[in-house]
C-alpha cells in the first residue's frame, strides 16, 4: 500500500479533480485560522481594556464605531464567495457533471454489503449482465442470471477493483443492505451507496498504484474490516489483468 503523504496533512492525490478540492480545503481552513485568531485578539483585548479595575463605572453608551460591523459583514461577503464561487461549482463539475456511458472509457457496477464491495465488469460486449435478487448467495453475490447472454462475458471481484490511468472510470454505486460509503481517498471520493438507489461516481487516476477503499459510514458490528484495495494500471498491465479474470471465468477475450 502506498501510504505516502505531502504537505501538512494531506494524503497523496492521484486524481485529475483532487487539486481543486484540496484547494478548497486548504482556503477554508486557512480563513478559519484567520477567523481564530482575529477573535482571539479580539477577546484578550476586550479583557484587558474593559477589566473592572480601570472601569470601575459602567459605560452604558458602550462602543459607537462600526468597525465590527464592517469586520461581521466582510467575514459574512467571503463565506458567501466560499459557497456560491467555490463550492457550488466545485460541487458541480465533480459531482453532478458526470459522464455518460458513451463518455467514459471504464464503466462498472459496485455493490456494497455488509462488509465487502463486490465489483462487477461488463465484459467486452460492453454489457451488465441481467441480476436477480433472488439467486443472490455466497457464491453469487451479485444474484449474476447465468443464462443471460449479456452476463457471459461478465468479470466480478470481491474488495478488488481495477482500473487504468488517465481514463475517466464511471461507477454505479448502490447497496444490498445498509448505508455505506464508497471512499476512495488518494483519489478525493467519498459517496454513500443507499439501498434501492443507484448513484454514479466518476474519476479519473493520473498515476499507477495499489491503494485502499474504505467505507466511510458506520455499517455495522464488522465495519472496521470493511476494506477493500483498488489497482491502477498502466493499459497494458489493465488489459492482462482482463485477460486474467476471463481466463478464470473461462472464456477467452481480447479486451483492450
Amino acid at each position: 500500500m502506498n501510504n505516502d503523504y505531502y504537505g501538512w496533512w494531506y494524503p497523496i492525490d492521484i486524481s485529475t479533480h483532487g487539486y481543486r478540492i484540496d484547494g478548497m480545503i486548504d482556503i477554508i481552513h486557512w480563513f478559519m485560522l484567520v477567523l481564530f485568531i482575529g477573535w482571539g485578539v479580539f477577546f484578550v483585548y476586550t479583557l484587558f481594556r474593559f477589566r473592572a479595575s480601570k472601569n470601575p463605572q459602567a459605560d452604558y453608551q458602550g462602543v459607537t464605531s462600526h468597525y465590527t460591523t464592517y469586520i461581521e459583514g466582510g467575514v459574512a461577503v467571503f463565506e458567501v464567495f466560499l459557497l456560491v464561487g467555490l463550492a457550488i461549482p466545485l460541487w458541480a463539475d465533480v459531482k453532478t457533471d458526470v459522464p455518460t456511458e458513451d463518455e467514459a472509457d471504464i464503466v462498472v457496477r459496485v455493490v456494497a454489503e455488509q462488509f465487502a464491495w463486490n465489483i462487477h465488469y461488463p465484459g467486452e460486449d460492453g454489457k451488465f449482465g441481467r441480476t436477480d435478487v433472488n439467486l443472490v448467495d455466497s457464491s453469487n453475490p451479485l444474484g449474476l442470471v447465468s443464462d443471460d447472454p449479456a452476463a457471459a462475458d461478465d468479470v466480478t471481484t470481491i474488495n478488488q477493483f481495477h482500473f487504468p490511468v488517465n481514463k475517466k472510470v464511471l461507477v454505479y454505486l448502490n447497496s444490498k443492505d445498509v448505508i455505506h460509503s464508497f471512499h476512495l481517498n488518494v483519489m478525493r471520493v467519498k459517496q454513500d451507496a443507499i439501498p434501492g438507489m443507484t448513484i454514479p461516481v466518476w474519476f479519473e487516476a493520473n498515476q499507477t498504484g495499489d491503494f485502499e477503499i474504505s467505507c466511510a459510514q458506520l455499517c455495522g458490528l464488522g465495519h472496521y474490516r470493511m476494506k477493500g484495495y483498488f489497482k491502477v494500471h498502466d493499459d497494458a498491465s489493465y488489459a492482462a489483468w482482463m485477460e486474467e479474470q476471463a481466463a478464470a471465468a473461462g472464456f477467452e477475450d481480447d479486451y483492450y
